[in-house]
């Protein structure tokens, strides 16, 4: 048994069973997938996939139970080698976090200031993308670090920690009726924001959910005229008349958004959750430590690894 077989057998399942894809990810030969995975089995004693002909097509009963052991030490064997590089390092390292854009562009800039002063010599990469992807980062070990609003806590193999709390705000131009109503003291209402075309985040972004279930309750629909991944690009078509824009409450900063006048709407939509997600059993080097604690005072080093020993914290 080696971990050649095993990245085999794991790249075969993320993807799809598609053994032209898995040779070309491990830099190697179709053929010599296929040799790994067979021998792996005829050690083990049993088919790990099911097969049409010389195609794989899914895993069997014995596969779909030695799966989670192979990417136990197929992990174990990364934070092992994570080990060694942080005591031969000196400081050096990179770190990958990935995250939404909000998160990204809102959140994430002072920790990132903060963090590469204390740490000169760790390259930080950035990835942003919608929850999903950023999880789907996080189980590939792509990246070391994921910070999103939805999704994260709902991966059994992530731990998500949770970080801080924030609400939305709704944006209109200073001579909107809204604003009119808002500077007059007039409290805003669902009613009366389903008035108006409204322009917000895609579905699964940002606290959407909490848009729609505001909306709901009221049982009343939003006039959605355009969903959009970042509050930039709302704030954009907000300021073209398109619309009123719900966004988080944090893109909205009063010197730098000067010509749009801010509702807080926190009475109208339940507060969301920022969480920070590592994978499941992963080792961090000391650094990703400092970074998270940078990031989020609370999750100490203990209080992360408590959660990533199953002894405390979500996920």
């Amino acid at each position: 048994m080696n971990f050649q077989q095993l990245r085999s057998v794991r790249e075969a399942i993320r993807r799809d069973f598609n053994l032209t894809s898995v040779a070309q990810a491990l830099h190697t030969s179709q053929p010599g997938v296929s040799r790994q995975i067979r021998e792996l089995e005829d050690e083990l004693g049993v088919d790990i996939f099911v097969r049409a002909g010389k195609r794989l097509t899914g895993l069997t009963p014995p596969g779909k139970s030695v799966l989670p052991i192979i990417e136990r030490l197929l992990q174990e064997a990364e934070n092992l080698k994570r080990a060694g590089e942080e005591f031969l390092s000196d400081g050096r390292g990179s770190l990958t976090v990935a995250a939404t854009h909000s998160q990204a562009r809102y959140a994430l800039p002072p920790a990132v200031r903060d963090f590469s002063e204390l740490h000169p010599r760790v390259t930080l990469r950035m990835h942003q993308g919608s929850p999903r992807q950023v999880a789907e980062m996080l189980l590939a070990g792509e990246a070391d670090i994921g910070v999103a609003t939805e999704a994260l806590a709902t991966y059994p193999d992530l731990v998500a920690l949770p970080c801080y709390q924030w609400t939305h705000a709704v944006l209109v131009p200073p001579t909107h009726p809204l604003a009119v109503d808002d500077t007059a003291g007039r409290t805003l209402t669902v009613a009366r924001l389903a008035q108006f075309p409204i322009i917000t985040y895609e579905p699964g972004y940002t606290g959407r959910s909490h848009i729609d279930d505001g909306f709901a309750r009221e049982n009343l629909e939003a006039n959605i005229v355009l969903e959009a991944m970042d509050a930039d690009v709302i704030k954009t078509y907000v300021e073209l008349g398109m619309g009123v824009g719900i966004v988080a409450a944090i893109a909205y900063d009063e010197a730098r958004d000067a010509h749009l006048h801010a509702i807080d709407v926190r009475h109208l939509f339940a507060p969301n959750m920022t969480r920070l997600a590592i994978k499941r059993g992963a080792w961090l080097r000391s650094y990703v430590y400092d970074f998270i604690q940078t990031f989020a005072p609370p999750l100490t080093r203990a209080v992360v690894e408590n959660a990533l020993d199953g002894t405390g914290g979500e996920g």
